[in-house]
């Protein structure tokens, strides 16, 4: 039912899963420090934007692993950007169908669909991961052009902490790290935390592997494992980048799907889904409901967007497209599709285990690199002052 104030209640949408988040507080702080392997940064953004990583990874002694896409970011011209005392690996990702990546059945069932997604952050994720593999690195951290982390010794004291966590996951502070619908709920009087994301996510990779699935909050299912949230910390803070989520109502639209996943999932992992996660995630009377929940959801955040005063007009506009263009991804998502998905995501986490189990160690970047692409495609382009792991 929706509160007298036109807020939602948790009846209809779960403002926070902090809670889930059974270790530290974010707030706490770890006393050891421990050494990071590599950062790996996923970019589509000009190589100017990987100064402030590049300084974190001369300060920790670490990699910086970086991977490029489209036109404005290359390794070209990350190598020639590079200060003289980071130790980096450059790779250009062009074409994903080019990476030696398992093929995931969560991609095959979404092709030719409307909900197909042309992103390659997950496959960058994924292929950092492959790489620590490779090159025999145990802790990495995950890290977008646009975070900003407040020092290095946060990031080594989130290292600490995947001595006994599969991965950690620092705060996110400044602009809010919501999807376009959330930040349209929280500018309008909602209650709305921000969660555990791969924008700055220290991950452990010899143990408990998981994988990130080509879908709008890949990060959120890299956390999971069949039954439960992996063991997750959180500590440290660092802050976001500003951007206008509402500048184009495609980017609601292209999120509701992942979103009513993984926001499906954790409603159960809350404890009000009725039943066992993994029982009721695979249920179509879970996703029936939970669908119409989001609606409902939807609906009455866009309600308090057209109830803004006169001066808020303007982005009330942008912020009503959002919210309609998300509407009506809604409403063609089927229960069915939502249990599919989640086979399909089970499905691929064993096949991902498995093809883990065929990655060599090769303590070289050459022939690590070499062994990111499939042995019928053209090699990869890359720029590096790292040669070995030694």
């Amino acid at each position: 039912m929706v509160a007298e104030t036109g807020v939602i209640t948790t009846e209809h949408h779960h403002g926070s899963h902090q809670h889930l988040i059974a270790a530290f507080p974010w707030r706490s702080v770890p006393d050891a420090v421990e050494s990071v392997d590599a950062i790996v940064v996923p970019t589509i953004h000009h190589p100017r934007r990987l100064a402030q990583a590049a300084r974190l990874a001369s300060a920790l002694g670490c990699v910086l692993v970086t991977l490029h896409s489209h036109q404005w970011s290359s390794a070209r011209v990350a190598a020639r950007l590079m200060p003289p005392d980071v130790r980096f690996v450059a790779i250009d990702i062009d074409d994903v169908r080019r990476l030696n990546l398992p093929d995931f059945s969560t991609t095959a069932l979404l092709r030719a669909t409307r909900f197909a997604r042309t992103a390659d952050l997950s496959a960058k994720r994924n292929t950092g991961l492959i790489l620590a593999r490779l090159m025999g690195w145990g802790r990495i951290v995950f890290l977008d052009d646009d975070i900003a982390v407040g020092s290095h010794e946060d990031v080594g004291r989130t290292a600490a902490l995947l001595n006994a966590y599969d991965a950690v996951g620092m705060h996110i502070g400044g602009f809010p790290d919501n999807s376009v619908v959330c930040h349209a709920h929280k500018r309008t009087g909602g209650q709305q935390d921000s969660f555990v994301g791969g924008g700055a996510l220290a991950v452990e990779t010899t143990r408990n592997p998981s994988f990130f699935p080509n879908v709008y909050n890949d990060d959120w299912f890299y956390l999971l494992d069949e039954t439960s949230l992996r063991r997750l910390a959180v500590t440290g803070t660092v802050r976001q980048r500003e951007y206008d989520p509402f500048d184009r109502p495609a980017r609601a639209r292209d999120q509701e799907f992942g979103d009513v996943l993984a926001e499906g999932v954790y409603w159960i992992l809350d404890g009000a889904g009725g039943g066992p996660i993994k029982e009721t995630v695979t249920d179509p009377q879970h996703w029936a409901g939970f669908l119409r929940k989001r609606r409902i959801f939807i609906e009455d955040v866009l309600c308090r967007v057209r109830r803004l005063p006169a001066a808020q007009r303007p982005v009330a506009r942008a912020m009503e497209a959002s919210l309609l263009a998300a509407l009506g991804r809604l409403a063609t998502i089927e229960p069915s599709l939502c249990v599919d998905y989640i086979n399909a995501w089970v499905e691929d986490r064993r096949r991902w285990a498995d093809h883990l189990v065929t990655i060599p160690q090769l303590f070289d970047t050459a022939a690590s690199v070499k062994w990111l692409a499939k042995g019928s495609t053209p090699p990869l382009r890359w720029q590096c002052s790292v040669r070995s792991n030694a």
